[in-house]
C-alpha cells in the first residue's frame, strides 16, 4: 500500500464527535453569558479563524513542499496544531451559536441575585467569600467565578441580602448568609438585556 494512504489517515476520528474543547451544557439550558465573556470568546474565535488558523495552514503547506511527510516535524506538528485549532472553532461557534447575552447591569442597585451578580456570603463558622455568577463558558473558580449551575449559585439565585439559604454539596448540606449583592455598572448607554436564571 502507498505511504501516502497510511500517513494521510493522521487526522483520523478528528470529527464532529470528538470531545469538546469546555465544560459541558446542562440538557435543554440555555447558554448564558454577560457582554464581556460573549466578546471574549468571539473575539477567540475570530483570533483563530482569522489569524492563527491560515498561519498554522501556511506552515503545513511550505513544510509539505518539502518532501517525505513521515519523518518532517513541521509538517507533523502543524497537522496536530491544525485539528487542535479546528476542534476549538467547532467547540466556540457551536456555544456562540446557543449564546443568550444578559446585561447584569440592569440590576444595579438590587440587593437580590440574579445571573451576573457578585455575592459575598458567609459560612456556617463565619467565614466570608465573595463570588460572581457568569455563564458556563466564562467562570473562573480560582477568580472567584462560578458557573450560574453550580451548587453555590443554585442556592444563591434569587435570594437577597441578609436571607439565609441552604447549599447542598456533595459534603453535605451547609446554611450560608448573603452580605451583600452588587451588579457592574453598565457599560455603554441604552444597551439591552435578556432574561436568565433567577430574573424574573
Amino acid at each position: 500500500m502507498s505511504k501516502a494512504f497510511t500517513r494521510e489517515r493522521d487526522d483520523a476520528g478528528d470529527d464532529d464527535g470528538d470531545t469538546p474543547s469546555g465544560p459541558a451544557l446542562p440538557a435543554g439550558a440555555k447558554n448564558y453569558f454577560t457582554p464581556g465573556g460573549y466578546r471574549r470568546l468571539r473575539d477567540e474565535l475570530r483570533q483563530l479563524l482569522d489569524v492563527e488558523r491560515p498561519r498554522v495552514v501556511e506552515t503545513v503547506a511550505w513544510a509539505a513542499s518539502n518532501g517525505d511527510r513521515s519523518e518532517n516535524g513541521d509538517y507533523l506538528y502543524g497537522k496536530k496544531r491544525l485539528r487542535e485549532i479546528d476542534r476549538r472553532i467547532r467547540f466556540l461557534t457551536r456555544r456562540l451559536d446557543l449564546a443568550e447575552v444578559v446585561d447584569p447591569s440592569v440590576h444595579q442597585g438590587s440587593d437580590q441575585v440574579f445571573f451576573g451578580a457578585t455575592v459575598t456570603y458567609a459560612d456556617e463558622a463565619g467565614n466570608a467569600r465573595t463570588v460572581t455568577i457568569k455563564g458556563v463558558d466564562e467562570s473562573d473558580p480560582l477568580a472567584g467565578e462560578v458557573s450560574w449551575v453550580s451548587p453555590v449559585a443554585r442556592a444563591l439565585l434569587k435570594a437577597r441580602e441578609g436571607d439565609e439559604v441552604l447549599l447542598r454539596t456533595p459534603a453535605g448540606v451547609e446554611r450560608i448568609e448573603l452580605i451583600q449583592v452588587r451588579y457592574p455598572a453598565p457599560e455603554r448607554p441604552g444597551s439591552g438585556s435578556r432574561q436568565a436564571p433567577g430574573c424574573a
